[in-house]
C-alpha cells in the first residue's frame, strides 16, 4: 500500500530553528571578516606582539638565554621579555619553525573557535544537554559574534594573547567529570602561565579532591621536567623571576585591573602587597566565599566564575584582556539561576555595556605613560571599573541569596574507578 504523500512544507514553517542557525554562523563569519580586516587594514593591527613574544622568546631557548630576552620592535617604551614559566618555552617552541604570518592567522582563527567552544561549554553548565540543539547553538554562535568585540577578547587578539585559550581549557576542566582530565588540564594550564592554578579553589569548592590534588602534581611535573630538560634556565625562573610583579609591567597603569592596580591608582603610588592590599583581599576572600555559599548547590558554572573574578582581582596584574571570564560571566547572568532579577539585568547591561566600550581603552587615551601611577581622583576610581564590577557581582549574589532555599550541602558520591571518572558531587 503506498505511502499517503505529504503536502510539502511552506518556506516559512521549514525548521526555524535552522533558519536561526544560518543567520547566527552567517552573523559569525562577518563578525570574524571584520575583525580579519581590522587585522589587516590598521597600523599596528596585525603586530601581535605578545605572540612574538611567545615564539620568539621560545626560540632563544635555542641560545641558553630565555630570561634574557626581550621584545622592543612594536613596543619601544616597555621592552617585552618572555615572563612565562620555562615550560610554556617548551610548548611554544615548535612553532618558531613556522612562518610567523601562517602562525599568526591560524592563531586568530583558533581564538575565535576557542571562544565559540568556551560559550558553548558555559551554556552546557547552565541549561544541560540541551545546549547542543539548534537553538542553543544559535546562541553561541551569536555570542561568539559579539564576544570578538568585547574589551578582553579584541585585545587577547591585537596582541595574540593565549588568554582564551587558557580559560576555554578551564571550562573543559570543569564539565570534565574525570579527575585525572580536570586536574590534569589545570596542571599543565598552569605550568604554561601561572594564573589557571586558581581554578584548584574551584575544585576544592566542589569537593574534587582528586582533581585539586593531581592538578598539583600535574604543575610540579612541568616544573621538574623544564628543569630536567632546561636547567639554569629554569631554574633561573623559580628562584629570581617567579612572582616578580614588576618584571611583568607596569603596576599602577590603567590597563592592571587588579585590585594593586586599582588601589595604586587611588593612593596615587604602588602598593605592592602591604597591609592595605592584603586588607582588600581578605575583604574580596570573604566577600568570594559568602557568594559562593549563597550559590545553588549544583550551580557549576556561577562557582566557576566566584572562584576566576576572585583569582582576577588577587593577581599582582590582571591586564586588561586577562578578563575574558567576563564572558562566561555574561553567559551566567544572562541565563543562570538569577537571570529572571531585574538587577542581574541591569548587572549584565552594565558589564555588557562597559566591556564593549573598553573602559581601560578609554582610560589609556588618559594617561600620559604607562608607569605614571598617579593621576586625577575621577579618573583613579573609573580606572577601577573592573575591580567593582566584580565586587557589585560578588554583592548582588549575596543578597540574591538571603531570598533563596538555604544551600544543600555538598556530599561527594564515590568515584567509578573502573572508569577513572569522578562524578560531579552534587546531591
Amino acid at each position: 500500500m503506498p505511502h499517503p504523500v505529504r503536502p510539502p512544507r511552506s518556506p516559512n514553517t521549514q525548521r526555524p530553528g535552522s533558519q536561526r542557525l544560518w543567520w547566527c554562523a552567517a552573523l559569525l563569519v562577518v563578525s570574524v571578516t571584520a575583525r580579519l580586516l581590522w587585522a589587516f587594514l590598521t597600523p599596528n593591527g596585525f603586530n601581535l606582539v605578545d605572540l612574538h613574544v611567545y615564539v620568539d622568546g621560545a626560540a632563544s631557548l635555542q641560545q641558553g638565554n630565555l630570561y634574557d630576552f626581550t621584545y622592543s620592535r612594536d613596543t619601544p617604551d616597555f621592552p617585552l621579555p618572555f615572563t612565562y614559566p620555562p615550560f610554556a618555552a617548551m610548548v611554544f617552541f615548535p612553532l618558531h619553525y613556522l612562518p610567523f604570518s601562517f602562525v599568526g592567522l591560524a592563531w586568530q582563527l583558533l581564538t575565535v573557535a576557542a571562544l565559540f567552544g568556551i560559550v558553548r561549554i558555559a551554556l552546557e553548565l547552565v541549561v544541560g544537554p540541551d545546549a547542543r540543539n539548534a537553538r542553543w547553538t544559535s546562541v553561541a554562535l551569536a555570542w561568539t559574534a559579539i564576544g570578538l568585540w568585547t574589551e578582553p577578547v579584541r585585545m587577547t587578539l591585537d596582541y595574540g594573547q593565549v588568554n582564551v585559550f587558557l580559560v576555554l581549557g578551564i571550562m573543559f576542566a570543569a564539565r570534565s567529570s574525570r579527575w585525572w582530565v580536570s586536574g590534569g588540564l589545570v596542571g599543565i594550564l598552569a605550568g604554561i602561565k601561572l594564573t589557571p592554578a586558581i581554578a584548584g579553589l574551584y575544585f576544592l569548592a566542589r569537593r574534587r579532591w582528586s582533581a585539586a590534588v593531581f592538578s598539583a602534581v600535574v604543575f610540579f611535573a612541568t616544573v621538574a621536567l623544564s628543569v630536567l630538560v632546561l636547567g639554569e634556565q629554569a631554574r633561573l625562573y623559580f628562584t629570581t623571576f617567579f612572582g616578580d610583579a614588576d618584571r611583568v609591567g607596569p603596576v599602577g597603569s590603567v590597563w592592571n585591573q587588579s585590585l594593586r592596580g586599582a588601589l595604586s591608582r587611588i593612593v596615587g603610588y604602588d602598593v605592592g602587597t602591604g597591609l592595605l592590599w592584603l586588607v582588600a583581599v581578605a575583604l574580596s576572600a570573604a566577600l568570594a566565599y559568602a557568594a559562593w555559599r549563597a550559590l545553588g548547590p549544583d550551580d557549576r558554572l556561577g562557582t566557576l566564575v566566584v572562584v576566576q573574578l576572585f583569582g582576577l582581582l588577587v593577581s599582582p596584574i590582571s591586564w586588561a584582556h586577562h578578563w575574558v571570564w567576563v564572558v562566561p560571566m555574561l553567559v551566567w547572568l544572562v541565563y543562570g539561576p538569577l537571570a529572571q532579577r531585574r538587577g542581574t539585568r541591569l548587572i549584565a547591561a552594565a558589564w555588557a555595556v562597559a566591556t564593549l566600550i573598553g573602559v581601560p581603552w578609554l582610560l589609556g587615551w588618559a594617561q600620559d605613560s604607562i608607569w605614571d601611577i598617579s593621576r586625577p581622583a575621577v579618573l583613579s576610581w573609573l580606572g577601577a571599573a573592573n575591580v567593582i564590577g566584580a565586587l557589585v557581582v560578588y554583592a548582588w549574589i549575596i543578597h540574591t541569596g538571603r531570598t533563596q532555599p538555604p544551600r544543600e550541602p555538598v556530599t561527594a558520591r564515590p568515584a567509578n574507578r573502573s572508569d577513572g571518572r569522578e562524578p560531579d558531587p552534587t546531591p
